[in-house]
């Protein structure tokens, strides 16, 4: 095994499970892309597919039905498919990651006998609410409230931009309970909960987005997470696989609008030669090749100390804050290239250049990163 089989593919079970998503991502996920993009639909019956490969739970171990693997897997996934689909990704990051691995974190036994079967099998589609309308990356100012009532919660407020919000059947959300932010899931069956209608948007398109509404939402007692006061440890907890798994969807762009930009170059000829011949096309092509590598070698490096027990807050936001606008350069690259073809949806190029702008913003903002960085880096200098 050489050095970047241990890196990118540790076991003979990674390297299986990354050939055989991209096997399904080349043949099935990107086959439908274009479609679902124009739509702005999420594509159900496909989403359902990622079920009978076992990586809805990918994270769960196989004893409560997951496929017990790790955080380098989970990059894995989201590497492969968005390679040709980060909307339809992202609607997997929001179930896989916001919900089910998170969820399986802080739920009890009884919690996960109830919600996981569905989740998993993917009948029930799910994700989390956190980013209110005015509290975004300052979490501590969400104001969505919970408060006891005999058997139920009550919840009020509204979460915004969540993703898988419209075919979402249970939802992990944060309120605060007495100021102290705590965790409870929320489903369609509690009533005083909705979804507003689908908020259209740039890109990633693929997944649906929408807000969650709580008006004098009772929900089960039974439907807290763990302690009161406990979802920010929730919620940090989990930021760092979500991070590295958006990074990882950075990577999957870069390095499919890098093969575009290749294949087109070598294809297309000007005065007599291939464009690949020229120095400006070569500048693209070289710089968009190793950024991607490096990004790709950051992400993977990173990935392989985060676990349920194992934290690495300051590599995965250096990952994130690193690897998003390599997608975005990327693609960038890809579309001047192929100049005005590459502008034109009959190629993937624009579809991947609008997605990659999100990684930039979501799971994190680039200068949510810088932030957390410096008071981290900061730190182990005193």
């Amino acid at each position: 095994m050489n050095a970047s089989d241990v890196l990118f593919n540790p076991t003979e079970e990674h390297r299986f499970l990354r050939q055989s998503i991209a096997d399904f991502a080349k043949k099935e996920v990107d086959a439908q892309a274009a479609e679902h993009d124009a739509k702005g639909t999420l594509n159900r019956a496909l989403f359902r597919k990622l079920a009978d490969l076992g990586v809805l739970g990918i994270t769960v171990p196989a004893e409560d039905g997951g496929a017990g693997m790790d955080t380098v897997a989970a990059v894995i996934v989201h590497h492969e498919l968005a390679k040709y689909d980060p909307g339809f990704t992202l609607a997997y990051l929001a179930h896989s990651m916001l919900f089910v691995n998170n969820f399986f974190h802080c739920a009890n036994e009884e919690q996960r006998k109830r919600y996981l079967p569905k989740t998993l099998s993917g009948e029930w589609v799910a994700g989390m609410g956190m980013t209110e309308p005015g509290a975004g990356t300052d979490v501590l100012g969400m104001q969505t409230t919970a408060r006891r009532d005999g058997d139920h919660w009550v919840l009020d407020g509204t979460k915004t931009y969540i993703t898988n919000g419209v075919e979402g059947h249970c939802f992990l959300v944060y309120a605060k309970v007495d100021g102290r932010i705590t965790s409870f899931v929320v489903d369609r069956s509690c009533p005083g909960f909705s979804t507003s209608h689908h908020i259209d948007k740039l890109g990633m398109r693929g997944s649906t987005m929408s807000e969650l509404i709580f008006e004098q939402c009772r929900v089960p007692a039974s439907n807290l997470l763990g302690e009161i006061g406990g979802g920010l440890t929730h919620m940090m907890r989990n930021l760092e696989i979500e991070r590295l798994t958006l990074a990882a969807m950075s990577v999957g762009i870069a390095e499919r609008c890098v093969e575009i930009m290749l294949r087109y170059a070598n294809e297309r000829r000007t005065f007599g030669k291939p464009i690949t011949e020229y120095g400006q096309i070569q500048r693209y092509i070289a710089e968009g090749y190793a950024s991607m590598e490096a990004a790709k070698a950051l992400t993977y490096n990173v990935a392989r100390d985060v676990g349920a027990d194992s934290r690495a807050r300051i590599g995965s936001d250096a990952a994130k804050l690193f690897a998003a606008p390599v997608g975005k350069m990327c693609a960038d690259y890809a579309m001047q290239v192929m100049g005005g073809a590459g502008y034109c949806r009959e190629f993937p190029v624009e579809r991947l250049w609008r997605d990659a702008k999100l990684l930039e913003i979501g799971g994190g903002t680039i200068e949510a990163h810088h932030k957390n960085m410096t008071k981290d880096l900061s730190r182990s200098f005193r």
